[in-house]
């Protein structure tokens, strides 16, 4: 086996991570929807 198979691999699964990470930040940032409440409360 090669000297460096399992620092590649760790080099590869962190990239992975980190792009993972980043897209799940970036889904929740978007606009987000606001419920239009009336003036009067009683209605």
């Amino acid at each position: 086996m090669a000297d460096n198979y399992l620092e590649r691999h760790r080099e590869e699964y962190e990239q992975k991570k980190a792009m993972w990470l980043k897209k799940k930040k970036n889904y929740h940032t978007g606009p987000r929807r606001t419920i239009e409440r009336p003036e009067d409360e009683a209605l």
